[in-house]
């Protein structure tokens, strides 16, 4: 099969944390279908493995383990398993993430707030940690952060997200400065709320279905919809692309216009 190369990832090792739903799993189905051989990482073991199981069956060289971001040592087996399946790594994408409970900066608890640290934004510095050195080695790499619109400007009801995304692109610009003349790009990807399982399956306000607080949602977007999963996967595509070689250090949004505002 012809590939265009602008998406032609044949051969690249791709590692994804947070890959059994959501943007990791669609991503992971993208990239395979492309030629890469995949490195997924998830705590949740049955729905990784059902994935793993689906990708293999497609013909797609792909590995996994159990990966819990907010542990360094997790991050690190993940990293070598990468290493020692295909002898390198090409391209990373933090994605693994959770959602916080809705409410105010004054009722946000402290455990609240270190959990989101833990997961959101550890979870990002112990990726970056372990796969820059090998990228580094290489002289070669992509490596693509999830944050969220969240990360570039306020977020009423969800401070404890809002300052670990915020650390995100902290993090991911900082790390494409340092590696940019290794060969490196690092960029974030900023989407506002999606129709995954973080917002389909997040707790609402009481009294208030979850249509209703989805359409509230929408009311703030230009576009007055919810993103779907496959347009914030299309995006985060194409800034992994092998051709786009001149971008980095950039935390694109991928809103639906909020942002214009």
């Amino acid at each position: 099969m012809t590939r265009d190369p602008i998406l032609d990832f044949s051969d690249r090792v791709a590692l994804v944390t947070g890959a059994a739903s959501g943007f990791g799993a669609l991503l992971a189905r993208e990239l395979g279908a492309r030629g890469a051989h995949l490195v997924l990482g998830d705590i949740n073991d049955a729905a990784l493995m059902a994935l793993v199981d689906e990708l293999g069956n497609a013909g797609i060289e792909v590995r996994a383990r159990r990966c819990d971001v907010s542990q360094e040592d997790d991050c690190i087996a993940l990293v070598n398993a990468a290493r020692e399946a295909f002898g390198r790594l090409d391209i990373a994408i933090n994605n693994a993430g959770v959602a916080p409970p809705m409410m105010s900066v004054e009722k946000t608890s402290e455990e609240e707030m270190d959990r989101q640290y833990s997961i959101n934004q550890k979870g990002v510095f112990f990726g970056m940690k372990h796969q820059l050195p090998v990228m580094k080695q290489q002289q070669s790499g992509t490596v693509l952060n999830v944050s969220s619109m969240a990360g570039l400007g306020g977020a009423p009801k969800i401070a404890s997200y809002a300052a670990a995304k915020h650390a995100v692109i902290g993090l991911t610009k900082t790390a494409a400065i340092e590696n940019a003349s290794h060969g490196i790009r690092v960029n974030a990807v900023c989407p506002f709320f999606t129709l995954t399982p973080m917002v389909t399956d997040i707790e609402t306000p009481e009294g208030v279905s979850t249509q209703d607080f989805q359409a509230f949602l929408a009311a703030g977007c230009p576009m007055k919809r919810l993103a779907e999963p496959e347009e914030v996967v299309s995006a985060m595509l194409m800034l992994l692309s092998p051709k786009l070689t001149y971008v980095t250090g950039q935390a694109l949004a991928v809103d639906g216009g909020v942002s214009a505002y």
